[in-house]
């Protein structure tokens, strides 16, 4: 739980470097939290079938829109990446499936033009 925190604390930060384990942690509490909001959306009667929208959830996702996107431009960085590199996620599938690859790579060790290394300053 402190990688998700960590994340949130760094809400609007998109310089600098994030590890593998912050960023996929983060991405993994997303969803559980999102899928546990949205079954307590169907129990409380606020979600739209024919949306697929809940008033919890969907907060929840407007919430950590940011820190989102946030985590995944340092997460790039990490990797030696620019954060424009997260634009791929327009294309569908052969993006998504790019950027994939590139978030779960290893971290630069070197310092590079985003900072020194998570793994080095830890």
């Amino acid at each position: 739980m402190n990688w998700y925190m960590e994340a949130l604390k760094k809400y609007a930060q998109f310089g600098g470097r994030s590890r593998r384990k912050e960023y996929w942690l983060f991405v993994l509490f997303n969803m559980i939290f999102s899928i546990a909001l949205t079954f307590i959306d169907a129990f409380i009667g606020t979600l739209n079938l024919e949306l697929g929208l809940g008033l919890l959830s969907s907060t929840y996702g407007l919430a950590v829109f940011i820190p989102s996107i946030a985590v995944g431009f340092r997460r790039l960085h990490d990797t030696g990446r620019s954060a424009w590199w997260f634009l791929l996620f327009l294309i569908p599938l052969i993006g998504w499936l790019v950027i994939l690859f590139y978030l779960v790579q290893d971290s630069q060790e070197e310092e590079n033009q985003y900072g020194v290394s998570p793994k080095l300053a830890a």
